[in-house]
């Protein structure tokens, strides 16, 4: 019996040190892939750290910046991984197309305002010649110069581009249809022409049958056919369009959130610069933005130029801004208060409407006596009604901008339909 065990333990025994070598050895094999998976993690990581961003680069007036600019920039910016964007003069405007409605410093503001946006070029030039070519490959270390599919033609007929194009340098994204500077400059002479129109004559707007995409009723030839060289409003908004825009975040739950209503039609520098100081003031800004019908009612049957969902975009395309409220109330309630938790109500010293304190129906009543209402002192004296003044101030300037623009944006729209831009 004494040698049987004896004779049983030795295969017992080498089993053990089969099981201990096997168990040793994928220790040590775990280790070694581990410290090899680290390794390689390390060189991505480097490879990573060290490869050059893409840089794009896209160039343009942003005269009377809206949404169409914004989802422009939106997908230069997605065919790289830093945007850097040319704004053209006063003085290349004004040889090249005619003159523009803002100056250079509020079209920067615009611009930078833009979340897509990583670096600005001041006084960039109309077309991109080989000389500013060669410094923004090499000073600005530029990859790609970004166009849309409508032409961009000078006025000795040739292709701002044509050099890009050479180059092998250059990419193009889809144009934003239904809408235009060219428009929207149209709008507001056409709104002009109307109210004037309505105080003699009980006609409904016909700025709300531009903005809401209905046909206004023109005799073939007369002058509000053709003198602005507009066409209707075929915005349509989707949901997929408002994500592309939105952050996609929701504020934290200790964030300080700010509130600030309006209209925001017309979107432009003293918009931005009253979010800057809103935004500023906690960690998330929420902007309420007011129907089509409220901005009617207050503001005249004239108003607004640019319609709710248009509005809403150019709004949330600025960097300053985390979420908005389409279709506002006018009135801050106590239950929009708690359901937002609203930390702070702001409103700006400039602004279309600021009599809001001796109406009956104050709109701020609620946040004020809260003790949650702040008053901001406005940076620029700008309203949409400085926008449309300057246009009227200058109708016929612009009215012979927008037919020479209109002719060119006829035949585009003529070959290439009407398709909703990326």
């Amino acid at each position: 019996m004494g040698s049987y065990e004896a004779v049983t333990e030795k295969p017992a025994t080498a089993t053990k040190w089969v099981v201990t070598c096997m168990v040793g050895g994928v220790i040590v094999g775990v280790s070694l892939l581990g410290a090899y998976s680290s390794q390689l993690g390390m060189f991505w990581k480097s490879r990573r750290r060290n490869k050059k961003p893409v840089r794009v680069y896209m160039d343009g007036c942003f005269d009377m910046m809206h949404y169409g600019h914004c989802n422009a920039l939106r997908q230069a910016r997605a065919l790289g991984d830093q945007l850097i964007v040319g704004v053209v003069s006063d003085a290349e405007i004004i040889a090249n197309k005619g003159p523009p409605v803002t100056p250079l410093h509020e079209r920067l503001m615009m611009v930078n305002a833009v979340k897509w946006v990583d670096e600005v070029i001041p006084e960039a030039p109309y077309a991109i010649t080989e000389e500013f070519m060669k410094k923004l490959f090499d000073e600005y270390k530029i990859d790609f110069i970004i166009h849309g599919d409508d032409p961009c033609v000078l006025p000795d007929g040739t292709d701002a581009y044509a050099h890009a194009k050479k180059a092998g340098r250059y990419k193009q994204i889809k144009r934003t249809e239904g809408v235009s500077s060219t428009d929207i400059v149209g709008r507001m002479l056409l709104c002009v022409r109307e109210r004037s129109i309505s105080d003699s004559h009980n006609h409904s707007s016909l700025q709300r049958q531009f903005s809401n995409g209905h046909s206004p009723k023109f005799e073939a030839g007369s002058p509000a056919a053709t003198a602005s060289g507009t066409r209707i409003s075929h915005f349509l908004p989707t949901s997929r369009r408002i994500v592309q825009f939105s952050n996609g975040r929701g504020p934290g739950p200790d964030s300080r959130i700010v509130y600030i209503d309006g209209a925001f039609d017309l979107f432009h520098a003293g918009h931005v610069e009253i979010l800057r100081l809103a935004r500023d003031l906690g960690d998330f800004l929420l902007v309420g933005i007011h129907t089509d019908q409220t901005v009617s009612a207050t503001r005249g049957s004239h108003r607004p130029i640019m319609n709710l969902h248009e509005r809403s975009l150019s709004v949330l395309a600025c960097r300053y801004v985390d979420e908005v409220i389409i279709g506002a109330p006018w009135e801050v309630s106590k239950d929009m208060i708690t359901t937002f938790n609203i930390s702070l109500v702001v409103h700006g010293t400039v602004a279309e409407n600021n009599d809001f304190e001796k109406e009956q129906c104050n709109p701020y009543a609620v946040p004020i006596s809260m003790g949650i209402f702040k008053v901001l002192e406005s940076p620029l004296d700008i309203t949409t009604t400085t926008i449309i003044k300057r246009i009227v101030s200058n109708h016929e300037a612009y009215q012979k901008r927008n037919e020479k623009k209109g002719e060119s944006e006829k035949r585009y729209y003529e070959g290439k339909g009407h398709v909703s831009g990326d």
